[in-house]
């Protein structure tokens, strides 16, 4: 019996295998709206036999978004025009998720394809925020320190994109807190360089994330899960590190949060990843045991059986693909006719089933 393939349930929501396809900007919204590219790109991965399927980074408010061509979650209109993919994902026996996020320093920037470079506001772009006006790095600008009535606004924010996620009819929501932006910014102390209650100390850098996790999962259903994603490590000397991660896992527990998607990485420009198969799976193989925790492994997991033994040796209760899925949406049925595991196929697609 394959592990990958079998069932996986938190909550009241029950997930069909161990596959998840993570969270990836495809650059391609319009006023944060989501367009049929969504709807084709989200949709392929369900008809693929992914057990849930997330939403790229998706901004609390037109602000918060990496680029301009972000998806967004700040109106009725935005909830509305998600509706339909949600419909459609779930329709394909996987759980539609999204993740919630604000780019904070890392904001006003250009898609990858047009130079992924940070925009002016002649080019359409804006003023970033952030914990302390600390440049992401070279060419960036420097962000306005965030007020106290910034930090309240931007918990407003997440708090009514969550509500609004609900009417889109998610069922599993994601907290982005990794990868540089605006909640890891807050977490670490290379980016974190205030000196009043949400600086300094490692529960004083804390606090903000912890605030907005317990704000979401206030929001959201108490028989719904919250993810939350982090960056375990910072790979600088002196940063945001896995005992960090481990300490606030075990907060993010107490709150209710139940799993934590282990990424790594992304603050700062200049670090050195040793980015390689797997080389993420020991932090989410350390948080589920220290934390005591559900965890969700990422970073270049591509082959079935890499991830059959990572869920099967109990390193993360879920593996996320990424990369791996854009370049084959039916990944996890081809995954189950090499662990000969039997998943179901779509019923247009049956008399293509490889025996």
């Amino acid at each position: 019996m394959s592990v990958l393939f079998s069932p996986f349930r938190l909550r009241d929501v029950e997930f069909r295998n161990r596959i998840f396809v993570s969270p990836m900007c495809q650059y391609s919204s319009i006023d944060g709206m989501p367009t049929d590219w969504h709807l084709v790109h989200l949709g392929s991965r369900a008809v693929g036999g992914a057990a849930l399927v997330c939403v790229e980074a998706t901004g609390v408010s037109p602000e918060g978004r990496i680029s301009p061509s972000d998806s967004g979650m700040w109106s009725p209109e935005h909830a509305a025009a998600f509706g339909r993919i949600t419909a459609f994902v779930k329709s394909q026996g996987a759980v539609p998720a999204v993740q919630l996020a604000h780019a904070g320093r890392k904001a006003s920037t250009s898609a990858p394809w047009l130079g992924d470079k940070p925009l002016d506001a002649a080019s359409g772009g804006w003023q970033p925020l952030a914990p302390s006006p600390l440049a992401f790095g070279e060419g960036y600008p420097v962000p306005r320190e965030m007020s106290r009535e910034d930090i309240d606004e931007v918990v407003a924010q997440f708090r009514r994109a969550a509500g609004l996620s609900l009417d889109a009819g998610f069922e599993v929501l994601e907290i982005h807190m990794a990868h540089g932006y605006l909640m890891h910014e807050f977490l670490s102390p290379l980016s974190n360089r205030r000196t009043d209650e949400f600086g300094g100390a490692f529960d004083n850098r804390v606090r903000l994330p912890l605030r907005v996790a317990a704000a979401l999962r206030e929001i959201w259903p108490a028989n719904r899960p919250v993810f939350v994603r982090i960056s375990c490590t910072d790979w600088v000397e002196g940063g945001w590190d896995l005992e960090q991660s481990i300490e606030f896992c075990r907060k993010l527990k107490e709150i209710g949060i139940d799993l934590i998607d282990c990424s790594s990485g992304a603050l700062v420009p200049y670090a050195k990843i040793p980015a390689g198969p797997g080389f993420q799976v020991p932090f989410a193989q350390e948080i589920r045991k220290r934390a005591g925790i559900p965890t969700g492994a990422v970073g270049f997991i591509t082959r079935p059986e890499q991830a059959e033994q990572i869920v099967a040796t109990g390193q993360a209760d879920v593996v996320l693909l990424a990369r791996e899925m854009l370049r084959r949406p039916y990944w996890a049925l081809h995954a189950a006719r090499a662990l000969h595991a039997d998943t179901a196929w779509p019923v247009q697609y049956e008399r293509a089933k490889l025996k």
